[in-house]
């Protein structure tokens, strides 16, 4: 439950449905009006509920307009119905939409003057509604960040491991290299026979690891309200760059080895 001046609606930028917004303007009887989102409809049943009557407690209040569901707590739960009274006493809160013509340093300004000029006695604090949202979801950013730089250290980890096995697999088939190149054997061939293998290890790891991260990125966001829907072309896209980053990795030794001439790769023969 909550309790708002004139204009609810129309400061938060919420969408209304039905009805209208409670504004003490249009008629002094309003200090008995309500809103109410989608949820609080569904809740108590109510068909075309604009116009009604709603007792809570000894009150009892007219039912002005009916809100879209917004996320006002935790934004991994669901919404919880919501009751939005008329009141003009006991606020202690003011939400304000600022002119997006002026500064914002201008704007607060300005309202720290007016609030002083009621209660100079009292601090004045302020707080952007973007910025109290945003922070719902810290633990998910750093946790993200967190994922991030794991995922670096552990693709350069294994990028040293393939660069260093693709150098001990150039090594030991420098003659062979040699042999292929004196029977014509071209560059680009080279290169393909020399990547191929690391492509079907790649390849292999993920066939085996899709349906894993299939499922554990699944059981993730089950924890989530408000989620995405996991799509096959995630995994294609990350499958793609893993193959991509693997050819790269080993592509400098593939190069060098079938760069190299003939006679090197046979001086010892």
């Amino acid at each position: 439950m909550a309790h708002t001046e004139s204009d609810f609606v129309k400061t938060l930028g919420l969408t209304l449905l039905d009805g209208r917004d409670i504004d003490f303007t249009h008629s002094p009887a309003d200090s008995a009006s309500v809103l109410l989102n989608e949820t609080a409809v569904k809740r108590m049943g109510l068909e075309n509920p604009v116009g009604k009557y709603l007792k809570w407690g000894q009150e009892t209040y007219t039912i002005v307009g009916v809100i879209k569901d917004y996320i006002m707590d935790s934004p991994y739960e669901d919404v919880q119905p919501l009751l939005i009274l008329a009141s003009n006493q006991y606020m202690y809160n003011i939400v304000i939409r600022s002119n997006p013509q002026l500064p914002m340093s201008q704007t607060i300004q300005g309202i720290e003057k007016i609030i002083k000029k009621f209660n100079p006695a009292y601090p004045f604090y302020s707080k952007f509604v973007d910025e109290q949202y945003a922070r719902k979801f810290n633990d998910q950013e750093e946790m993200g960040t967190l994922a991030f730089i794991f995922s670096m250290l552990a693709i350069f980890i294994s990028c040293l491991g393939l660069f260093g096995l693709a150098s001990y697999i150039a090594e030991t088939r420098t003659k062979e290299i040699g042999i292929r190149k004196v029977l014509g054997a071209s560059v680009t061939g080279i290169c393909t026979m020399l990547s191929k293998d690391f492509v079907k290890l790649v390849i292999i790891s993920l066939v085996v690891a899709s349906p894993i991260a299939w499922w554990a990125m699944n059981k993730w966001l089950d924890d989530f309200t408000y989620r995405i829907d996991m799509q096959w072309w995630m995994l294609a896209i990350a499958g793609g760059l893993a193959i991509i980053i693997a050819l790269l990795t080993v592509s400098t030794q593939s190069l060098k080895a079938a760069w190299t001439t003939p006679v090197d790769s046979l001086r010892n023969e």
